[in-house]
């Protein structure tokens, strides 16, 4: 018998449990560990946590040690990062072959955080321009804004932790992280690397509340100063007008992607996107391809060689490097997908592949064409392994139905006619458009922001850093600089 990982409490000082949360594969129901769940006294005791080391400037860790934390944190996992890869698969689902890649980003994230660091310098605010500030000289400095609470998502248990707690610590903030209930193990192990690393446990805390009434107390008391959320819109607006007064915060959430393909794009570098774009950890994206907007001389050809490449995926263990495309995350996300799946059919779509569940909480990667534009495949986001092709006489119509939803973040537009691809990328309502690649693309330094319902404020590791510090100016009187 496999002996079952427990994973205790991350709070120091905390002693009394909760009930333990079950972590399973989502892929063979296996359980993988129990990990502690933190009642209401252990939530209490990390906020006091959290607010005693920052309320103590004189135990601040310095620029030069919250760096050297970071960099002995990357060699660790650099050393761990097969382990941690495995760890990350098996908890989460993704194929192995792509949780070595997000392995690999986390550490680059890191890396990040460090170079934001040394560059990261504030501007002067000029004086003596007029009388009112003659004698004066005015500094900036950059100060940690105070605790943050970091609430994250199932579907990058490795990368999307770092993007929250590299950040505060990088910045001084001290940091208590909530993972996805799902894919607790992968955070446990980041933060206790950070603590090997020379960290004051204090500075770093775990926490998986016992309820949700718990968790809501945690991330709406007043000692909280900034909010890190990653998840569905639904939960995170809620939670925002939750907050206690002055807690700022970031909310990232997800899109129903559109993509735009002219009629003189290069089919074969489209698929290859597209096919990744829809089908990448099982969909479960918040910027994954969803609904492509297709020249109609070219509809049908796309949308066939779309479904003949979407059956060849190889679905299965996500363990096994064969593996592309693996199981969702839970067996109702399964029966939710299944029946918007079924609904989009019965109103007319045709389904050209997938369009079933398959065993071990898999689904088939479906492509769906002409589903009717009211359907929840086209007007909510599926996250799951599903994408709809529509055709278009008019790219005006295209784009005015890519902008009609209440969601916008990544989207994109194939065209080998460059002029006409940067037209349609500034008519399209969305924080970033990629031309001829997914809308899937990112790299950790740049701006990812969901616009309307799908977020609010800007992440992206330097932009996360930035959030999370306060700047202080500082004017000094002095008639002898006149």
């Amino acid at each position: 018998m496999t002996k079952i990982e427990r994973v205790p409490l991350m709070i120091p000082g905390a002693t009394v449990k909760g009930t333990p949360l079950k972590v399973c594969n989502p892929y063979d129901g296996a359980i993988l560990a129990e990990v502690a769940t933190a009642g209401e006294v252990a939530i209490e005791q990390a906020l006091v946590n959290a607010t005693m080391v920052f309320s103590d400037r004189s135990n601040y860790l310095s620029v030069a040690q919250r760096i050297a934390i970071l960099e002995r944190v990357m060699v660790s996992l650099g050393n761990q990062a097969e382990t941690l890869a495995y760890t990350a698969t098996q908890e989460g689902g993704k194929p192995l072959i792509d949780s070595r890649i997000e392995m690999a980003r986390c550490i680059d994230s890191l890396r990040i955080c460090v170079d934001t660091l040394r560059n990261d310098v504030p501007a002067d605010i000029p004086m003596a321009l007029n009388t009112a500030s003659a004698d004066r000289l005015a500094t900036i400095s950059k100060e940690p804004i105070g605790v943050v609470m970091a609430v994250s998502a199932f579907n990058h248990p490795l990368n999307l932790i770092a993007h929250q707690i590299g950040p505060a610590i990088a910045t001084g903030c001290p940091v208590i992280v909530k993972p996805a209930r799902e894919t607790p193990l992968s955070c446990a192990r980041l933060v206790d690397i950070f603590h090997q690393a020379g960290l004051p446990k204090a500075w770093c805390q775990m926490v998986i509340p016992e309820s949700i009434d718990l968790a809501e107390m945690l991330v709406t008391d007043s000692r909280v100063a900034f909010f890190s959320f990653i998840g569905s819109a639904k939960v995170g607006w809620y939670l925002r007008s939750q907050l206690a007064a002055g807690t700022r915060c970031a909310l990232e959430h997800g899109g129903v992607a559109p993509v735009i393909v002219m009629a003189d794009a290069d089919l074969e570098q489209a698929l290859a996107g597209l096919v990744k774009g829809a089908f990448y950890h099982a969909g479960q994206v918040c910027v994954s391809v969803q609904r492509i907007f297709v020249d109609h001389t070219i509809a049908e050809k796309l949308a066939s060689e779309l479904a003949t490449a979407a059956n060849k995926l190889q679905l299965g263990d996500p363990v096994d490097l064969q593996t592309e495309v693996g199981p969702l995350i839970r067996a109702d996300e399964v029966a939710r997908i299944d029946s918007w799946v079924q609904a989009a059919i019965a109103e007319g779509s045709q389904c050209l592949s997938g369009g079933r569940p398959r065993n071990n909480q898999c689904y088939a990667p479906t492509v769906l064409y002409r589903p009717a534009s009211d359907s929840k495949v086209m007007t909510q986001e599926v996250f799951g392994p599903v994408v709809c092709v529509i055709p278009f006489s008019d790219v005006d119509d295209a784009i005015s139905a890519a902008n009609a939803l209440p969601f916008a973040f990544q989207a994109a537009v194939y065209s080998q006619n460059q002029i006409l691809a940067f037209d349609i990328s500034q008519r399209l309502d969305a924080s970033a458009v990629m031309i001829n690649d997914h809308t899937a693309f990112r790299v950790d330094w740049m701006p990812f922001a969901g616009l309307k319902q799908s977020g609010l404020g800007v992440g992206g590791i330097p932009y996360t850093m930035d959030d999370m510090q306060i700047n202080k100016m500082v004017v000094t009187y002095t008639p002898s600089l006149s």
